[in-house]
């Protein structure tokens, strides 16, 4: 990994360490502190130990070190290019992050060098002036935990006002589109932030009442056939869910999915994605769903 090494949590340690040295006088419970905050809970009893016996040769057992400046960690070029691809991605914009000194550095990769499969064409406008403001402004509520209000449409064309507190965002991938989750409205607690025409703070006195709704979660199990690298694919397609797998026979594994209720007609997409290599076997309510898609897709001629 690119940042695994030097900017380990171990590196930072020992660099504020040498800082509150150089910085202070110090004590061994001081450098103590440094420790239990930055590091593991176990680097207590590793850490000062090995510095104190100058075993690294960082700092002498009186507490000073033979360094002479504040340590730094300047990026290498590498990174730099790492963070210059970051960079070009979109939804990097939504929260304000900015890359200075890149501008000569080459990207490595670009967007041009990838290609996403099985992901929807309408993404979010990730680079709408309006969907960007919208999308900060979400973002300052839930970090400082207060109400906004905004304006959408529903499902029926009927415009909504709300007054809500939002609680966190999530992303879908296959979708590529942000969800605000929400507490404090009964109708609805998922919103997705494409369908909200104009959003701001909230100001006034009156607090909505209420927690984030609890996720309903269910699980569905799956027959899998292991031809044309089904597995693999199957395991990463579905890397981000809880599951279970169990191999049947050589080419045969029985994998257990856990999902969230609301995402129920995406899994039915996603499933129906691997054609007859995967077969849902339970619950019958979930199979249901499979065939009604099957025969929706057979009436429109989809084969």
């Amino acid at each position: 990994m690119i940042f695994s090494e030097l900017y380990s949590a171990y590196y930072n340690t020992i660099a504020a360490i040498i800082t509150e040295i150089l910085e202070r006088e110090t004590s061994e419970k001081a450098l103590q502190k440094i420790i239990a905050e930055r590091a593991f809970g176990e680097s207590a009893l590793t850490i000062l130990p090995t510095l104190k016996s100058e075993k690294w040769q960082l700092v002498h057992p009186d507490m000073t070190t033979p360094l002479g400046h504040i340590p730094t960690m300047p990026l290498t070029f590498l990174q730099k290019q790492w963070l210059k691809a970051v960079s070009l991605d979109p939804r990097v914009k939504l929260f304000g992050v900015e890359f200075p000194d890149l501008d000569d550095v080459p990207p490595l990769f670009t967007p041009d060098d990838y290609y996403v499969y099985d992901k929807y064409s309408d993404g979010d406008p990730f680079e709408d002036e309006e969907y960007i403001r919208q999308f900060r402004i979400i973002l300052d509520a839930i970090r400082r935990q207060t109400q906004i209000k905004f304006e959408m449409v529903n499902r029926k064309g009927a415009t909504m006002f709300v007054r809500c507190r939002p609680v966190r965002l999530e992303y879908s991938e296959k979708d590529d589109k942000f969800r605000m989750i929400t507490a404090g409205w009964r109708t609805v607690s998922t919103v997705n932030l494409a369908k909200i025409q104009s959003c701001a703070h909230y100001s006034g006195d009156k607090q909505v009442s209420g927690e984030e709704k609890s996720v309903q979660h269910k699980t569905i199990t799956v027959k899998l056939i292991d031809e044309r690298n089904a597995l693999e694919r199957f395991m990463l397609h579905f890397a981000h869910f809880e599951k279970q797998a169990e191999k049947l026979d050589r080419k045969t594994y029985l994998v257990k999915i856990r999902y969230v209720q609301d995402d129920e007609t995406e899994m039915v997409i996603r499933i129906l994605s691997f054609g007859p290599m995967a077969e849902v076997l339970e619950p019958e309510s979930f199979r249901k769903l499979i065939i009604e898609k099957l025969k929706k897709q057979k009436n429109c001629g989809l084969k």
